[in-house]
């Protein structure tokens, strides 16, 4: 990796060390904790929480993107995640908006927001005039094969790490063609995002292959469907909540093999198993 340091709107976040993104679902349908923190009192409380177990940057997101999942509108989405981000943005702390829809995005921005977390890649129209208007926020590019509504019915067939590559590389190209400086961009390959499991695995394996792109690398793996599948014990999957293990053990090979970024919802137990292996690596290198 190339860049240790993210630009972002307020901050300049240093990626030497590994750092934890907290998700925050303001929505009712997420697959994981939907309906949990629907409303603002309760998302702003489970941020605070995240903060205090140790996470580095919160991601906030009003529109479920889980297989299936149907969109949403602008009104509603801004009417979900605006009072979140108004109360957020004062506490000093970097904050993503986890959106694709150009009008979120510049009100987010607007108010402070430092990211764009954007599952499309900013492939929606308008996506790229906001962040080209915001020179110094932060944008993380994610691959996703078709939409959230055909992803899994349709998954990715051949080799699912050369394309994913090639799409993030494209991507890339684009941004840095409309101006985007290469400070402000991270990469996510999109970990269950129309690939299968196996499809998802391989891409862990040969994550390697990601860094010659020279950005950071953001890893969702957290509480995801694949590891539902392998943990399944006589036909029957483990509820996402349940996959708190291997949500941990993926968390960790991602980062051993590369990612500057994981974006967990356990965050306490994350960053305990991290800084336990930050101390493995640093006796390792002093030995």
């Amino acid at each position: 990796m190339s860049i240790t340091h993210w630009q972002t709107s307020r901050f300049l976040i240093d990626l030497t060390k590994p750092k934890v993104m907290g998700i925050v679902n303001i929505t009712p349908d997420s697959f994981s904790d939907g309906g949990q923190f629907e409303s603002n009192a309760k998302a702003l409380s489970h941020a605070e929480n995240l903060l205090k177990q140790g996470a580095d940057i919160l991601d906030i997101g009003g529109e479920s993107s889980r297989p299936g999942a149907q969109s949403l509108s602008v009104e509603d989405e801004l009417s979900r995640i605006l009072p979140f981000v108004r109360e957020a943005v004062k506490w000093q702390v970097p904050l993503s908006v986890d959106t694709y829809k150009p009008e979120v995005m510049q009100a987010a921005l607007e108010l402070g927001a430092d990211i764009i977390n954007d599952i499309w890649a900013l492939r929606q129209p308008g996506a790229w005039n906001v962040i080209a208007r915001f020179p110094n926020s932060g944008v993380c590019l994610m691959h996703m094969h078709r939409d959230p509504q055909t992803m899994q019915a349709e998954p990715m067939t051949g080799n699912v790490v050369q394309s994913v590559k090639e799409f993030l590389n494209a991507q890339l190209a684009k941004a840095l063609e409309c101006g985007v400086q290469k400070e402000r961009i991270v990469l996510d390959t999109g970990i269950g995002f129309g690939k299968t499991t196996a499809q998802n695995l391989a891409m862990l394996q040969h994550q390697a292959a990601f860094l010659s792109l020279g950005q950071p690398l953001l890893a969702g793996w957290s509480r995801k469907s694949s590891l539902g599948k392998i943990l399944a014990y006589n036909g029957v999957e483990p509820v996402p909540s349940d996959r708190l293990g291997a949500s941990l053990s993926a968390a960790l090979m991602a980062v051993q093999n590369g990612a500057a970024i994981v974006r967990v919802h356990d965050v306490k137990e994350t960053v305990h198993a991290l800084k336990f292996w930050q101390a493995v690596q640093a006796n390792v290198s002093d030995s």
